[in-house]
């Protein structure tokens, strides 16, 4: 009864005196593990750096606000005039019944939430204090008009 040692057996020849012969296999799982974390990091990231609906803000040297604990309430118009609550597109008939109901849902709560307007920089001033005085009429007074920064000054 023979035993084989650690060299795998004692009929195996390895070529050219016992040197080991080069892997021609590339491992990819390093590469594979880098990608799928790679994947992740810009599907949590992409959705933070994009806001939902497309404005041209207008420029502003004000400074920014702090945002409490709770999420405020986008209103975007675009330059085509139209309305949006968050992503959700509104008609004009139906935003102050969309703002009595936010108003009314916030109306126990000792903080309402916040609005922030953003409206494209090319509408006519008339079309949003139109919709500011739609808000202050559902009740809602906490808005804040969103504007880009801008380094220079004027």
């Amino acid at each position: 009864m023979a035993m084989s040692g650690p060299s795998g057996g004692a009929g195996r020849r390895r070529g050219r005196g016992g040197r080991r012969t080069p892997m021609s296999e590339i491992n990819v799982t390093p590469l594979v593990d880098v990608m799928l974390v790679l994947l992740i990091i810009f599907m949590v990231t992409a959705p933070l750096l994009a806001s939902a609906v497309p404005v041209n803000l207008p420029d502003s040297r004000a400074k920014p606000i702090d945002t409490e604990e709770q999420d405020p309430i986008q209103l975007s118009i675009k330059g085509d005039d139209t309305l949006y609550i968050g992503e959700e597109e509104v008609r004009e008939t139906e935003l102050p019944a969309r703002l009595e109901a936010i108003a009314a849902a916030d109306a126990n709560s000792e903080n309402p939430r916040q609005i922030m307007l953003r409206a494209d920089k090319s509408l006519d001033y008339g079309r949003v204090m139109r919709v500011m005085g739609e808000l202050n009429r559902a009740g809602l007074t906490r808005i804040a008009l969103v504007t880009t920064g801008s380094e220079t000054d004027r």
